[in-house]
């Protein structure tokens, strides 16, 4: 091939070189969208995740809890491509070609955090849990145990450590009859021998808990009326925030506010032992001054444990405070409460619309 030949087809080479970068690009979007919605899912969850069990720490310490919750995302791809043709031409001998071309691809992401507040936000977090967040709970499948253990800290006599709903009270709560008699639910549970819905009776909201007629004589059945101090032997009974007493099928409950069931779970912090005596947490007590062991109230719901090194078993981990706090990658009944307390506060603070500013952050540039 002459040099004449050579820049006459010049053209055409470098079409062909384009040609085959751009085929090259083809499956470049469907391949990203594939990897990095996934990394960006991740990295969202594994964040909540972490700044909830902050927040839980927090409470423990007493400190005021914050959320910066994630608002969008958005990643923008730039790609760049190029291609060239080179050739060495001697007298006498063939021509030596080449074709070569380079792809490049920048990203840029932009993330923008909306902190919750506002007279909105205060309302939901301070308000009592609705009855009917409680009703879909049940049916999302949760244990009716876990979820009442959380969300209620009365029915009718029995009382879950409702000092508890707030700072870390002084003196021991009154809870092992209440755990006694939701735990009998749970045995009707697993026997499929119950059911929740909601219901509202002139405008009043209200759990109906139903049983099956063949258990409704049951011992679990008979034991759990009896605790509630309700007739025992019925299919029936309303579960309302003002019930009425003349009626023998009647439950009064008193549901936590979302703060009042992490101020609950935040009990379930492990704090260091110098942090105790220095006074930094208060020391609840018993009647006759001993110490009183929070793992009494909450050790079979969540543990969030302490080290002061980088724990290697940690499912999820934070450090505040100079200490790391985890929970155990194997400590399945405490992921489990955990995601409960995440999704309860997601139906709570999900809807919020708050007018605040908002802080955007284009970390890729």
């Amino acid at each position: 091939m002459n040099s004449r030949n050579f820049f006459h087809k010049t053209p055409l080479l470098l079409c062909l070189a384009l040609t085959l970068l751009i085929v090259s690009c083809a499956n470049l979007g469907p391949t990203t969208l594939k990897s990095e919605r996934s990394n960006y899912n991740l990295a969202v969850q594994r964040t909540n995740d972490e700044q909830l069990m902050l927040n839980l720490v927090r409470l423990k310490y007493r400190d005021t809890p914050f959320f910066m919750e994630v608002s969008s995302v958005a990643s923008q791809f730039t790609l760049s491509t190029s291609a060239n043709a080179s050739a060495t031409l001697q007298d006498g001998i063939k021509g030596l070609f080449g074709l070569g071309g380079s792809l490049g691809m920048t990203e840029k992401p932009t993330v923008t955090y909306s902190p919750l507040q506002g007279d909105q936000f205060i309302q939901r977090v301070l308000s009592p849990l609705p009855l009917q967040t409680i009703a879909l709970l049940f049916h999302s499948g949760w244990s009716i145990e876990r979820i009442f253990r959380l969300c209620f800290q009365r029915m009718n006599d029995l009382k879950n450590a409702p000092g508890a709903s707030g700072p870390t009270p002084n003196l021991a709560p009154q809870f092992l009859e209440f755990v006694s008699a939701v735990k009998y639910l749970r045995r009707l549970q697993t026997q499929d021998a119950i059911n929740l819905s909601y219901h509202e009776e002139n405008g009043v909201p209200q759990l109906i808990l139903h049983i099956s007629e063949e258990y409704k004589n049951r011992e679990e059945a008979k034991q759990f009326a009896l605790a509630a101090n309700v007739e025992p032997g019925k299919t029936r009974y309303v579960l309302a925030f003002s019930p009425d007493f003349n009626k023998s099928d009647q439950i009064r409950v008193v549901t936590r506010s979302l703060l009042g069931i992490m101020f609950y779970i935040s009990q379930a912090v492990e704090v260091p032992k110098e942090d105790i005596i220095k006074g930094k947490v208060t020391q609840t007590k018993t009647p006759d001054g001993k110490a009183f062991d929070w793992k009494e109230v909450t050790g079979d719901l969540l543990k969030i444990r302490s080290l002061s090194e980088t724990p290697q078993s940690g499912a999820m981990t934070i450090f505040y405070r100079g200490t790391w706090f985890y929970i155990d990658d194997s400590d399945l009944s405490s992921k489990s409460t955990f995601s409960l307390l995440a999704q309860i506060f997601s139906l709570q603070a999900g809807k919020i619309q708050d007018n605040a500013p908002l802080l955007t952050l284009p970390i890729g540039q």
